[in-house]
């Protein structure tokens, strides 16, 4: 029979890999369960890198994206080392670009906040120096050069941290989580596939469907999925593996992969629900935006769409730590849009919580009890 688990992972998609490979790294008997929902948001993703360019002036949430940015620049290395694929990861640089009259305002804002937090590193060029960068733009009006930019490759990533995990001793279990079981005010098991399994400690990690198991734990947990669509274009006989990727700042990204492979995405779609389909609408949306500014990739082939649910909170930032009201029980969810750029970093801070250690990070911010104390002066706001 295996071991009992000391720590039981549900949901297997980045983060919950990070999580293993965290938990088991510290000589952690741990157990992911994992049931690959369809519209896994890390398999979907575009893996924007870039934290120096976010658009907000959230303190505490730029302080966890520059952190988590940093992460993966010791992370990476340490799983190749451990005999990982490539795991997809690289320092490509990124444009933030105007490209209409209507966009100088947020430009404006966008540069002085980007210049402000990445300390002069991202610089303004010259329009046509963005274009030399990646050739298939149009008319610029503005640009940003962040050169710190990187992007990875959600499930490759995923694919490293299990190997990683693997070789440190995670066990990984094919199954859906039908229950948390709670005795005295504590977690002692799981129940997945129809089995009890005893554990001290569980992390809930399952993104957009991590609410259903805070309710077996007795706390809500106020996180939805918003559908993105992104579609893979390529360009025959373009080489775009040195190509910095694209972030108009009123418009949709473009992500250049190795092999003339382009993302473009993404819709952000809150009323979709857990439907992980493909829509006439988005593909269109996803095609007009890129062709206003970056007309050169008109003859390229449309490769394919993958869809992912976005695991948003209502405030639009994660959810990490403990869960009140019942011990072993944590939480690490509500990424939004960033899963690739917080997931692992999140995983650490995290699993120092599950150690009883104290955080590198503060999580004071992303604790679950501030909805609590919000709805009870009002209502949530919603995500956005």
């Amino acid at each position: 029979m295996a071991p009992t688990p000391d720590v039981v992972v549900i949901g297997g998609g980045l983060l919950g890999a990070a999580l293993g490979y965290e938990l088991a790294g510290e000589g952690t008997r741990t157990l992911l369960v994992d049931c690959s929902d369809p519209g896994r948001a890390t398999d979907a993703g575009a893996g924007i890198l870039s934290p120096e360019t976010v658009g907000t002036d959230d303190a505490a949430w730029c302080a966890l994206a520059m952190e988590s940015g940093e992460h993966y620049r010791t992370l990476v290395p340490a799983l190749v080392d451990a005999g990982a694929a490539d795991p997809g990861y690289a320092e490509c640089g990124a444009l933030q670009i105007s490209f209409r009259e209507g966009d100088d305002a947020t430009f404006a804002a966008a540069r002085d906040r980007a210049q402000r937090r990445s300390g002069g590193v991202v610089v303004e060029i010259p329009p046509d120096d963005a274009r030399a960068r990646f050739p298939a733009l149009g008319e610029v009006r503005a640009a940003l050069h962040n050169p710190r930019a990187a992007r990875v490759d959600g499930r490759r990533m995923r694919s490293a941290l299990l190997h990683g995990a693997g070789a440190r001793g995670l066990t990984v279990r094919d199954a859906s989580v039908d229950d948390v079981v709670v005795e005295r005010g504590r977690v002692v098991a799981v129940v997945a596939g129809g089995e009890r399994i005893a554990c001290g400690s569980v992390v809930v990690a399952g993104g957009a469907w991590s609410p259903r198991l805070g309710e077996r734990l007795g706390v809500t947990l106020p996180v939805a999925p918003t559908r993105g669509q992104i579609a893979h274009l390529r360009l025959e006989g373009v080489e775009t593996a040195s190509w910095p990727i694209v972030q108009p700042v009123l418009s949709h990204y473009t992500v250049p992969w190795p092999g003339g492979r382009l993302a473009v995405g993404g819709t952000f779609e809150p009323t979709a629900g857990f439907d992980a389909r493909v829509t006439a609408g988005g593909v269109r949306e996803l095609l007009r935006e890129v062709l206003r500014y970056a007309p050169g990739v008109a003859d390229a082939t449309l490769v394919e769409v993958r869809v992912g649910l976005r695991p948003v909170s209502v405030d639009d930032t994660p959810i990490l730590g403990a869960l009140p009201g019942v011990d072993g029980a944590f939480v690490a969810t509500g990424h939004g849009a960033n899963g690739l750029l917080l997931g692992p970093y999140s995983a650490r801070l995290v699993a120092d919580a599950v150690l009883g250690r104290a955080p590198t990070h503060p999580l004071d911010a992303f604790g679950v009890e501030r909805f609590t104390a919000h709805l009870r002066h009002g209502s949530a706001s919603s995500g956005s």
